[in-house]
């Protein structure tokens, strides 16, 4: 992967350290309330760039928007070039977790060079929505959450922050994010060779990698893409599962379903579905007051109708036994279903997930284990991509700590 510095633009250049008031997650976790709640925390929220309210003419707005405060000084841009280590402090579990990475601009290839690797399907509908917004504001704000294999930990070494953060913001789950700056020429070029020959897995940001890549076609100048980069083996690399919200399926029954189930999987009483410790073979399912623990047999896994041509890995996922080994086979849930989105929503909450189930908000929730760093470059680095909803990365990204504009 190859790498450049920035000069970045910045909430008040050095003027501003806590600027937890105008930064936002990224757009595809920002729900109308949420949208609602980052516009009224202050004029100057980048979602106000980033995810314009619907209308008519919201992406020439938000270019509008963006070059008054870049008119004002509201946002600066960095003197010098720099890469930006980044971290992340939050709680999972009970425990501190500090996750370090750093920004940087990333070369956007097609995927057929091997460079950059998907883990995901994407869709047009939303490419079609970031590329009509960087048309019009030609500005790169929101962040690509990009994995790099580290075993060594020469790469995190050579960006871990030194001295206080430049900026420092906390999002809207309390969760703290701080930026530092390096210009130092040699550090950089060193952090440079150390990327050279490394390939990077998309965490979060397929829609915009994609859409970046269809816009250098047409923009030479605009071959980088603003990106963060964390490493695979360093703490902190925290994965939900996103368990599946099932609703609309025709006659749906649970102890019909128990039952028919029983063929592949040993099913016994789940008396805590909040507590239970889910393996990748595992799957609990809560409808109602009822709630159960599937465990594949192991001389049935073979005899699920697997898709062709997938690989062992994964067929071990835990979404995969899900999707192939349940809602495929016995409540109808195809792959055009699950594109539609008329039977399956999704909630990386456990807790959320068991009380939609408990209230009847959904027919049933499947509760699976999450997807490990090891079984996603397993069958990325295979050349699949794993199934729909398969991960959620924690925490999100945070737009508004530093941005970059095409061409410059």
């Amino acid at each position: 992967m190859e790498i450049k510095p920035l000069r970045g633009y910045r909430y008040g250049g050095d003027t501003a350290r806590d600027i937890s008031t105008v930064v936002a997650p990224p757009y595809d976790q920002i729900s109308v309330e949420t949208q609602d709640r980052l516009y009224a925390m202050s004029p100057h929220n980048i979602v106000r760039v980033t995810y314009p309210k619907d209308a008519a003419d919201k992406y020439r707005r938000a270019r509008q928007v963006l070059d008054a405060w870049l008119a004002e000084g509201v946002w600066r841009r960095d003197e010098r070039p720099a890469i930006y280590p980044y971290d992340q402090t939050y709680t999972v579990a009970g425990q501190s977790v500090t996750r370090t990475g750093f920004v940087a601009l990333g070369e956007v290839s097609d995927y057929g060079r091997g460079v950059v690797l998907p883990h995901e399907r994407t869709h047009a509908g939303p490419k079609r929505d970031r590329r009509d917004l960087l048309e019009a504001t030609a500005a790169d704000v929101g962040l690509l959450f990009m994995l790099a294999s580290d075993p060594d930990g020469e790469l995190r070494r050579a960006t871990t922050p030194v001295g206080a953060a430049i900026v420092e913001a906390r999002d809207l789950k309390g969760e703290r994010h701080r930026l530092w700056r390096v210009t130092d020429e040699t550090a950089i070029a060193r952090v440079q060779a150390l990327m050279a020959p490394r390939q990077v897995i998309i965490a979060d940001g397929h829609h915009r990698y994609e859409t970046a890549v269809a816009y250098a076609e047409h923009h030479p100048g605009a071959a980088h893409k603003l990106m963060a980069f964390f490493t695979l083996e360093a703490p902190g690399l925290t994965i939900f599962p996103n368990h599946r919200l099932v609703h609309n399926v025709q006659g749906f029954d649970f102890d019909d379903l128990m039952q028919a189930a029983a063929r592949w999987f040993d099913v016994a009483p789940l008396p805590d579905p909040l507590a239970a410790r889910l393996e990748t073979r595992m799957i609990g399912v809560v409808s109602g007051s009822d709630a159960a623990l599937l465990r594949l047999k192991a001389a049935e896994f073979e005899r699920i109708a697997w898709p062709e041509k997938t690989s062992a890995s994964w067929r071990g996922l835990a979404v995969s036994i899900l999707h192939e080994g349940l809602l495929r086979p016995l409540l109808g849930i195809t792959d055009a279903r699950l594109d539609a989105k008329t039977h399956v929503d999704y909630t990386a909450d456990r807790a959320e997930a068991i009380q939609l189930a408990r209230e009847g908000k959904c027919q049933a929730a499947f509760l699976i284990a999450e997807t490990t760093p090891d079984e996603l470059q397993a069958v990325v680095r295979g050349g699949e991509l794993l199934p729909q909803k398969s991960t959620h990365f924690y925490p999100k990204l945070l737009d508004g700590l530093v941005f970059h504009r095409l061409g410059e």
